[in-house]
């Protein structure tokens, strides 16, 4: 028998070209969004801005951005621990900000005022 070969059962779609200027704009974007999140994480390890506020009312820069990283920016909280706290409220490592259901933001900012 020969072997078996993998054919695609839908065409290869390639994405719309984009123009210069929507390259530009969309670069321009991320690079703030980039700075934003920066910041972000300077003021939480600083303690200007509250962890909590942020999980409960997410600005929309950060919505995107991955529930491990931002925790990781606070004081007093490793890799280790985040773990365990993610793994206790049932709430995967790769979990966008954004996508936090109302459950997962309640249990994960009371298990944190602890």
């Amino acid at each position: 028998m020969p072997p078996a070969t993998k054919t695609p059962s839908k065409p290869l779609v390639a994405a719309p070209e984009r123009s210069l200027d929507q390259r530009m704009e969309a670069l321009k974007r991320a690079n703030e969004i980039r700075t934003a999140r920066a910041q972000l994480k300077r003021d939480l390890k600083a303690g200007r801005r509250s962890i909590h506020d942020l999980l409960l009312e997410p600005p929309e820069y950060v919505e995107t951005a991955k529930v491990f990283d931002m925790l990781l920016a606070v004081p007093k909280y490793g890799r280790v621990k985040v773990n365990k706290v993610l793994q206790l409220c049932r709430i995967s490592p790769s979990k966008t900000i954004g996508g936090l259901s109302q459950r997962q933001r309640t249990e994960l900012v009371s298990m944190l005022r602890r």
